[in-house]
């Protein structure tokens, strides 16, 4: 193989890898963003389900109350 093949064989080569380069670069920072946009999805679903967790708290405590002051009220009368 003559200094000319190689040299040819180089240029065709080296500029597809860079295009692999730079795409796996790129690729890799749209995953971060990707990533990144997701974890804030999912903490605002974790918050949510916190807040519904604490109204269904609030309103099974308020029930409560209701159904105890049902029940003392039957027990004065009986």
């Amino acid at each position: 193989m003559s200094d000319t093949q190689i040299l040819t064989i180089a240029l065709v080569a080296v500029p597809t890898m860079l295009a692999v380069l730079v795409g796996i670069l790129i690729n890799n920072s749209r995953l971060t963003d990707l990533r990144g946009h997701m974890d804030t999805r999912f903490n605002d679903v974790d918050r949510r389900f916190d807040e519904m967790r604490d109204l269904w708290r609030s309103e099974l405590f308020r029930v409560e109350q209701v159904i105890d002051a049902r029940f003392k009220h039957l027990e004065e009368r009986g």
